[in-house]
């Protein structure tokens, strides 16, 4: 389902009358549209198939490369995400990093970037986001396991309140053989390893 664009402009301008503003003086006036074209873009992944990406699986065995079957995880960290909390509406961004355990099918590295965007462009809270993002993928492949973890920073905890502006949130999520916290502590711990 598509934002619809001119009602939410048109709640723009109720808003910015209802805190006392003038949605007619130059600096607001075309506020409402630009809202209107950035919330279409925040929640452009409501009612979009998070699984979709993930529907081109390539065998392991049978696959371009069947003398490099994976005998363990394959990570991919650092993914940009940003997101909208839906207790606020207000904005939280960060890194997500995932890994999985393949069966027979992998998936491109490309795809999995593909499913936090989709699942993160929704009004959210990170917790669910990150469990959204371990089940699509758990349900999708034939992983023996999946990992996400989500390091983000909120704006309703950097911008109000206390405003506390270095805090961030970690969450974890995790399936299959990787829910044991034995089994993931190698690759929480790869999180911080330097780069090479």
């Amino acid at each position: 389902m598509a934002v619809d664009r001119e009602r939410v402009a048109a709640l723009v301008r109720e808003l910015l009358a209802a805190i006392g503003e003038d949605p007619e003086r130059p600096g607001v006036h075309l506020t409402p549209q630009r809202v209107a074209d950035a919330y279409a873009e925040f929640f452009s992944g409501v009612g979009m198939d998070a699984a979709a990406p993930l529907a081109h699986t390539i065998s392991v065995a049978r696959g371009p490369a069947p003398d490099t079957l994976p005998s363990g995880a394959v990570m991919l960290r650092d993914i940009r995400f940003r997101s909208v909390c839906e207790h606020h509406l207000l904005p939280f961004r960060g890194h997500a990093h995932i890994a999985y355990l393949p069966g027979e099918q992998v998936v491109g590295l490309g795809a999995l970037p593909k499913v936090v965007d989709i699942l993160a462009s929704r009004p959210q809270v990170q917790e669910r986001l990150g469990e959204q993002i371990a089940d699509t993928i758990a349900d999708s492949l034939d992983a023996r396991g999946v990992l996400v973890v989500l390091d983000a920073s909120h704006e309703c905890v950097t911008m109000r309140g206390d405003r506390q502006t270095e805090a961030s949130t970690i969450t974890i999520a995790a399936r299959g053989e990787l829910s044991e916290p034995a089994a993931r502590a190698e690759l929480i711990a790869l999180l911080g390893a330097p780069r090479g």
